[in-house]
Order: structure tokens, then sequence, then C-alpha cells
């Protein structure tokens, strides 16, 4: 099998900790900023308790190219709204100070890093609380500038594998990578259609037969049934466009939004985690 990158957080406490209790862990995402600075700030600290065991927060990017309509209005929202990379790093200061053990992963892309500096970028994450990052446009053969200081300050680069990942191409993703392996489970981007769960089947072993890190299914994923049946397949479930729509659905303008948009969105998180949580023992 391919080796990994050594390092260790509370990611690699988490996986640890659920598969002792046979269960996958549930991951959520939401954009960081949106739809604005209090409102999600205040989602990002209700998720733990509404049953998240690892937090994707998306840093606000202007061309998000792997992110289908739902993410990509929803970081137009949270750059209206004045969210930037700094801003994003500053939500999980402010999460650190009540929450010391939910892991935080950052998902974006790299035009953002780079510009800030990828040395000062990691620095600063580490220094915020942030376990891990997937920058999606970043491939495995051009991202030791940032694999190196992030891993210095002891941040996992998770990498990404998808259906046209051959036995040739996977060890090259794996080769570096830590943490999990994000499977992208449907060629396209986020929100779109749902794979089979036959196809699931497949791609999970093949990747297991590759390497021993954790293995999180995502995109099409979107009802606690579907959240179980990949629970029981894969080691974390993801669960974004559901959660970043059902914030859409509470903003009524660009200044205003319902009195219950955050217990819905809460809500829905709670229906998902509980089929992530039951799927094993079904």
């Amino acid at each position: 099998m391919t080796k990994t990158t050594a390092v260790s957080n509370r990611i690699d406490t988490t996986f640890a900790s659920l598969k002792a209790l046979n269960r996958a862990a549930f991951i959520t995402y939401i954009q960081g900023g949106d739809p604005n600075k209090d409102i999600s700030q205040e989602i990002l600290e209700g998720l733990p308790r509404a049953g998240a065991d690892i937090i994707e927060l998306g840093m606000p990017f202007s061309d998000p190219s792997a992110d289908g309509p739902a993410i990509d209005k929803a970081a137009q929202r949270a750059l209206a709204a004045g969210a930037t990379t700094a801003h994003t790093l500053d939500m999980v200061k402010k999460f650190r100070a009540h929450n010391t053990t939910t892991p935080i992963v950052l998902m974006g892309y790299f035009n953002p890093l780079f510009a800030y500096g990828l040395e000062r970028f990691c620095k600063h994450a580490a220094s915020a609380g942030v376990d891990g990052l997937i920058i999606v446009d970043l491939p495995p053969e051009e991202d030791s500038q940032l694999l190196i200081p992030a891993n210095m300050n002891g941040i996992h680069v998770i990498r990404l594998a998808t259906p046209t990942s051959d036995d040739a191409r996977l060890p090259v993703i794996i080769n570096g990578a830590s943490g999990f392996l994000y499977y992208v489970a449907v060629a396209g981007v986020t929100g779109g259609k749902s794979a089979t769960t036959d196809m699931i089947d497949t791609a999970i072993k093949r990747i297991q037969s590759h390497t021993d890190l954790p293995v999180a299914i995502g995109f099409g994923v979107r009802t606690p049934d579907q959240a179980a049946a990949m629970a029981r397949r894969g080691d974390a479930v993801v669960v974004g466009s559901a959660i970043v729509e059902k914030i859409a659905s509470g903003i009524i303008d660009a200044q205003t939004t319902k009195p219950d948009l955050i217990s819905k969105v809460l809500d829905l998180v709670r229906e998902i985690a509980c089929g992530v949580q039951k799927a094993r023992r079904s």
C-alpha cells in the first residue's frame, strides 16, 4: 500500500474513536460567511451539537469550479457579505474558544491561499485550530508547496479520488495524503446526481486495496437514507449542498433572513446525523 504523510491531529482521533464504535463519521459542509458572518458563525458552532463529527468550512472564492449552483451561490453571498480567507480563519478561532475537539477542514481553491502566502496561511490556520485542507484545484503533482508547510504545522492535506481515478492514478493521489481520502462519488460538481450503491461498493473496495486511510464519500448525498447507505460503505459521509440549500431557503433578501433559519438548518443536520449514526445498527 502507498505510504501517507505522518501527521496526527483531531481528525485521526475522531476516526479512531468512531471506528471503535463501528460508526462512520458524519462530515458537514457550510460556506464560511454565508449568508453573513454572524449567522454563519452560529451555524458553525451549532453543528457539533446537531451531530456533525467533522466540519468542512468553505473558504469563499469567486470562481468555485468544482461546485454546483447551490455552493456557488453561497460563495457569492459570502463574498457580498464581506467574507474573506482571513475571516474564515477567524471563524475557526472563535469556534475553538468553545470547542477544542471537533475537527475542522477548510475546503477551497488555491488562488486565495497563494495570494495569502502559503507558509503564512498554514501558520495562521494552525494557530486558529484548523486540522485539514481540501484544495480541490491543486493536483498531487503540484501540491508540495502547500503540503510541506501544512504538514510542518500539523495540518492534513486531504486529497480527492473520483470514479475516473484508476489503479494507476490512485497511488499518485494517495502518496503524501493524510487525514482521510475524499471520494467524489459522481463525475460532476457538488449537488448533482447520486451514485448507485453498486458503484460505490466497487469503488470503495478498490480504493481500500490501495490505502489504510479512512475513505469519506461525498457529492450527491442529500437525505438521511442516502447518508445511511453511504455510512454502511465508507468511513465517513459528507453532506454539503443539502445544508447550503437549507440555508438559502431561509434568506429573504441580502439584509434579511427568516428568524428560524439557524434552527431549520440544524434540524436538517440532526436528521441526517441520525441516519448516519443508526446505519450500521440496521
